[in-house]
């Protein structure tokens, strides 16, 4: 089925209107004919009615057809327009071109087969038109969309760069409150510890039971508590980039046997085994001893901590390239993979709970984890629910100047180099030990 072709035939002449009716039908289009005699009629009739073509003659009695086309334009009328002339003449055919117009013909040429072909070619331009017309639109509407988008980003932005402004402001008062706070506390639970530690000397008379044991539960609720606020402290310092290593030569052996020393009477207390199997040829090292020892009582500490019968092991040995590797395993409740990448975030425990069986500020793994990285190492994690832990460090023998002095890193609280497994971290026990307590050269 055709499509029927709405056409309006705006002439005065009645022969040539009928010259366009003809050469139409002749053509074998399928039109809806109507005709008006002049410019103002036309422009009504535009107004309230679609048309697919308009047929204009290029001299109206009431106003020439560039003055109508130009009028059709400025209303807005989108229509075809193809101006019928009395002779072909170019400079016209520009002008009403350049007003609107979609094609000029003479009247001399009409006939059925141009008169089809120019109807066809107008329909189909003015529908390009149409659609341009509409993409365009279109894309106006989206990019004036995109415009608001974007402006609600950079409003979004700036609201989240001020938040961070004022995070950073409150995570740097934060951690100068805690420094000013653990350093004013360390002073009088000091002088808590000394004098208690005083009072537990024979020379100041003898004690009844009840009273010894009374000041030694002070004595070690003091030293807990002074080791509390020491993480705090260092905590701090490390999160304002402040804590320095302080590497020198020492005998790792010894710093371990110090340390072992002083976690034996916590795991004598829960029956537990505490066994050290240290095999190095070569025992010095150059690294801060003071971070050293407190990595390992740290290590020990949470292994005792989370082991209510078995024993715990440290284990140390030479690897290649020059670094050291020191490892503390326990039998202790474990630890889920879920929970792996969550317990070196600072203040983080598998329980948070405050009924927790555990106590503790949860500061100490996300210490370890710092300085463990300030020193170029890593921390490898091994550990199954039920069975027991594995927490093993492995550092340079030999610490770079630089990198201790001069490119300090910050506390990281979610991000660390952190190798997890999960396995029976008690697979093969330990062997006693064959630590060498010689001294030879070390070439530095």
């Amino acid at each position: 089925m055709k499509e029927t072709l709405r056409i309006l035939v705006v002439d005065d002449n009645e022969v040539d209107r009928m010259a366009v009716r003809r050469a139409l039908t002749q053509a074998d289009v399928c039109i809806e004919l109507s005709e008006v005699t002049n410019g103002r009629n036309a422009l009504a009739t535009l107004r309230t009615a679609t048309y697919d073509c308009v047929f204009l003659d290029d001299c109206l009695p009431d106003q020439d057809g560039l003055t109508l086309i130009q009028r059709l334009r400025a209303a807005e009328i989108k229509v075809p327009l193809v101006v019928l002339a009395d002779q072909k003449n170019e400079e016209i055919a520009v002008e009403f071109m350049k007003a609107g117009a979609t094609d000029y013909v003479s009247k001399s040429r009409v006939c059925s087969e141009t008169l089809a072909q120019v109807l066809r070619h107008a329909i189909r331009i003015h529908r390009a038109e149409m659609q341009t017309a509409l993409v365009n639109q279109q894309l106006r509407e989206t990019n004036e969309q995109l415009l608001r988008q974007n402006q609600e980003l950079e409003q979004q932005r700036q609201q989240i760069q001020l938040q961070n402004f004022k995070l950073l402001e409150a995570s740097r008062l934060k951690s100068q409150f805690l420094a000013t706070m653990s350093h004013e506390l360390r002073t009088p639970m000091n002088a808590i510890i000394g004098f208690s530690q005083i009072l537990l000397r024979p020379k100041f008379g003898t004690l009844t039971h009840q009273q010894t044991d009374m000041i030694e539960r002070i004595l070690n609720n003091g030293k807990n508590l002074l080791m509390l606020l020491n993480e705090v402290l260092d905590f701090s310092k490390l999160e304002g980039g402040r804590l320095e290593l302080k590497p020198e030569l020492f005998d790792l052996t010894k710093i371990i046997n110090i340390a072992i020393a002083e976690m034996r009477s916590l795991a004598e207390a829960k029956k537990l085994s505490l066994r050290v199997d240290i095999d190095m040829q070569q025992p010095l090292v150059f690294n801060d001893p003071l971070r050293m020892r407190q990595i390992l009582i740290n290590l020990l500490s949470n292994a005792i901590k989370f082991t209510e019968s078995g024993c715990i092991w440290v284990e140390v040995k030479e690897l290649p390239k020059n670094k050291l590797a020191i490892a503390v395993r326990d039998t202790g409740i474990g630890i889920a993979p879920r929970d792996f990448k969550h317990i070196f975030e600072a203040f983080c425990q598998v329980d948070q709970s405050i009924t927790r069986k555990y106590p503790g500020t949860g500061l100490g793994l996300a210490i370890i984890d710092s300085l463990v990285q300030m020193m170029g190492g890593k921390i490898i994690l091994e550990s199954q629910l039920g069975v027991g832990s594995m927490f093993r460090i492995e550092v340079p023998r030999q610490l770079s100047l630089p990198t201790t002095m001069d490119n300090l890193p910050t506390l990281n609280l979610n991000s660390h180099e952190i190798f997890c497994s999960v396995q029976n971290p008690h697979s093969s026990p330990p062997k006693s030990s064959k630590a060498s307590m010689g001294f030879p050269h070390l070439k530095l």
